[in-house]
């Protein structure tokens, strides 16, 4: 629960007794390798912050490919903020990619979180600009860059993450084939 408290107080200021208060809404979930926490048809009810490992959201599409659209690891927040929200079912899938040691919230929790410990509004709010402006970036750097140029800016940015993720699942995040992945990892474009 530090872990959490501490990635808080990097964004707002939260003293000890709203550091208790926060702390009792969450739930501490641990989840296997591949262990899928979202399926598609189900109804979102949780947020889920990683302390552990690495979860990730993906779709599959029409050709029955995986195609992950967003992926979170340590200090990193993951949900479907539109099922959360509407309360219909997800087209998504959110699954472990490592094992991994999360904290949940629920909806009706996080109301009452809010409620009690007014700063945190504010922290979720910082937390969806930013997971927001890095969805936009995404979407023009897979408009504007070729496969290589967003293989190269993400491995510059993320080299840990690109050794941690399978390499078929960086791929679909990056939009090209594993193929691909394997000639730009050997160096061969």
């Amino acid at each position: 629960m530090e872990k959490l408290i501490a990635h808080i107080r990097n964004f707002v200021n939260l003293d000890e007794y709203e550091a208790t208060i926060v702390s009792s809404y969450f739930e501490p979930q641990s989840f296997k390798k591949k262990t899928l926490l979202l399926e598609e048809g189900q109804v979102c009810d949780s947020r889920y912050f990683v302390l552990k490992g690495c979860l990730r959201i993906f779709i599959i599409n029409e050709k029955g490919s995986e195609q992950t659209l967003q992926f979170a690891i340590e200090d990193w927040w993951i949900t479907d903020f539109m099922s959360l929200q509407t309360k219909n079912p997800t087209h998504f899938y959110i699954q472990a990619v490592e094992p991994s040691e999360v904290l949940t919230i629920d909806n009706e929790s996080m109301e009452q979180l809010l409620q009690q410990v007014p700063i945190m509004e504010r922290y979720f709010r910082l937390m969806l600009q930013k997971s927001f402006a890095a969805s936009q970036m995404r979407i023009k750097y897979l408009y504007t860059l070729s496969a290589q140029e967003r293989y190269h800016l993400f491995n510059k940015f993320q080299p840990d993450f690109v050794q941690r993720v399978p390499q078929y699942m960086l791929a679909s995040y990056l939009d090209f084939s594993a193929e691909l992945m394997s000639k730009f990892r050997a160096g061969k474009t």
